[in-house]
């Protein structure tokens, strides 16, 4: 059985983690197939949005199985491990080292824990089943994020939600996902994929390169100094002027017609 289901669905790039049987937790061997899916949907031309699942009901992804992730040898201070994670690309291939500028889309049905909330915060907008549940649980076993769930947690929820649960390492629900803005809409879980691609459909109408642009100068420029961030989001605007789509825009909005982009 693979362990990771990729699908094509017009300009929609569908990854879903197949291990419902471990709560999609990732293994070494499924980790790997991830870092290659996200790789595969950067380089592919006709692919313009990701939606990044589990399958079945009941868990989105259980975070990594250390029955048999490398992880457990993380206490062995081996250069080999430095090399191999923490210059590596990271958990579920979008967590860390990782410089896509496509969207990325996130169903979230069932359980996001650990890890695999790690995954979720790194994806660009989160939709959920009614069902989801959220947690940070590291601190309950001794340990903490590793792959940028505290980095990421508090500039969508803000740094008393993300603190919250940080340092509990409590579940929260999908109403009160919704409420501090860790995802944007709720769907019956029977729903949840097809509403996902639906929405990852729309955003494959829009200009794939004012998209690339606005991912990139958003991502770069956290930690910034106000005035250098804007200076970087005005030189991109400027650079996006020159584009063939930027101009189809324009030209498409002055006719009253629907815009047909080419990405260039």
């Amino acid at each position: 059985m693979e362990k990771v289901i990729v699908e094509q669905l017009g300009p929609v790039r569908v990854i879903t983690i197949n291990r419902p049987e471990r709560m999609n937790a990732l293994d070494d061997e499924a980790n790997a197939k991830m870092i290659e899916a996200f790789a595969d949907f950067d380089a592919d031309p006709e692919a313009r949005v990701a939606v990044v699942t589990g399958a079945g009901d009941k868990a989105f992804c259980a975070g990594a199985d250390l029955v048999d992730f490398s992880l457990q040898n993380a206490t062995v201070p081996a250069p080999e491990f430095r090399m191999n994670y923490i210059d590596g690309i990271g958990f579920g291939g979008i967590t860390r080292n990782y410089y896509g500028t496509k969207p990325i889309v996130a169903a979230v049905n069932g359980f996001a824990i650990s890890g695999g909330l790690e995954i979720a915060v790194a994806a660009d907008i989160r939709l959920c089943s009614d069902t989801a549940k959220f947690g940070f649980q590291d601190v309950r076993w001794g340990f903490h994020c590793s792959d940028g769930g505290s980095i990421r947690l508090p500039l969508i929820v803000g740094h008393g939600n993300a603190m919250e649960m940080l340092l509990s390492g409590d579940l929260v629900d999908a109403e009160h996902a919704l409420r501090i803005g860790l995802v944007t809409e709720i769907c019956p879980t029977g729903e949840l994929r097809d509403r996902a691609i639906a929405y990852a459909e729309k955003l494959a109408t829009r200009a794939p390169l004012a998209q690339r642009f606005a991912k990139d100068y958003v991502t770069r420029s956290i930690g910034m100094y106000m005035d250098e961030a804007l200076r970087m989001e005005v030189r991109s605007f400027y650079d996006l002027a020159h584009s063939a789509d930027m101009q189809e825009g324009v030209t498409a909005f002055k006719e009253r017609r629907t815009p047909q982009f080419s990405g260039k």
